[in-house]
């Protein structure tokens, strides 16, 4: 079986899908998913596998009024979402409308929303009949899963992880930031969708190996050629050094300096 990748244009997420033929990278093709037919460009060179397919297969290559047919769904579509965004506003319901897109054939309209609770939004259906005939599915997403549709400017100021590369959403803990010593700020700590930095697991491993040759912050530790005990107040895995509070003062040591307080 052929396999080539393909990428949706509202995620960076890579699919494996079927072709029958192996198109160039960048090529726009049209793609028969569950959903319906799709616009997807292809992002990977062709290979045979036997492995699962994610996403459908490749019908052929998008021509001109295929791709002129995505632009003219895509205004249309626009256009729904602040008609949707005034209706939910007027009716005081506690969601809000992310995006919304057609599939190809037209069939199909995913409307995207966000809520804190479970909510209902059927009745939004009949606000959108007079507009359009497609079959309407509501698809709720997490403040992640919005940055990743409507991209963001991250902390480091490029774009947004989740919206430029990132192909799963792995669970990122508090640990992380004290694993890597930085301050406990959420400010600091949170990007645009307001949860922790994704971009906190990427070196978190490499943290992992090199504190495992440092005393743990905040015990008691024992400076070897003075034989000064102190308490460890601060940590530098990447120089392998740390900070040792004793009674005659603050010492910056390497990790090969010290040993835990009460081991000969």
């Amino acid at each position: 079986m052929l396999i080539q990748q393909i990428r949706f244009d509202n995620t960076p997420r890579l699919h494996r899908v079927e072709t029958d033929q192996v198109y160039p990278v960048d090529t726009p093709v049209v793609v028969l998913s569950r959903r319906g037919l799709e616009l997807a460009r292809v992002r990977g060179e062709g290979q045979d596998s036997d492995g699962p397919v994610q996403a459908g297969r490749i019908l052929r290559q998008a021509s001109s009024e295929d791709l002129e047919q995505a632009d003219f769904l895509q205004k249309e579509a626009s256009d729904l979402k602040w008609l949707l965004r005034a209706k939910v506003r007027s009716r005081r319901i506690p969601a809000k409308i992310v995006s919304l897109e057609y599939t190809l054939d037209r069939t199909l309209l995913t409307v995207a929303y966000s809520a804190e609770d479970r909510i209902e939004l059927g009745g939004l259906i009949s606000d959108l009949r007079p507009h359009t005939d497609s079959r309407v599915n509501f698809m709720a997403v997490g403040p992640r899963e919005q940055t990743q549709m409507l991209g963001a400017l991250g902390a480091c100021g490029r774009e947004a992880c989740s919206s430029s590369h990132l192909q799963d959403f792995a669970p990122v803990s508090i640990k992380m930031a004290r694993d890597q010593q930085l301050p406990l700020n959420p400010d600091k700590l949170s990007g645009p969708c307001g949860r922790l930095l994704c971009c906190l697991q990427f070196e978190h491993t490499q943290y992992q190996e090199l504190l495992k040759d440092l005393p743990r912050k905040g015990a008691k530790a024992c400076h070897i050629a003075s034989g000064a005990v102190g308490k460890v107040t601060k940590l530098d895995p990447l120089r392998g050094r740390l900070e040792l509070l004793t009674e005659g003062g603050m010492l910056s040591l390497s990790a090969e300096e010290v040993r835990p307080a009460g081991k000969d």
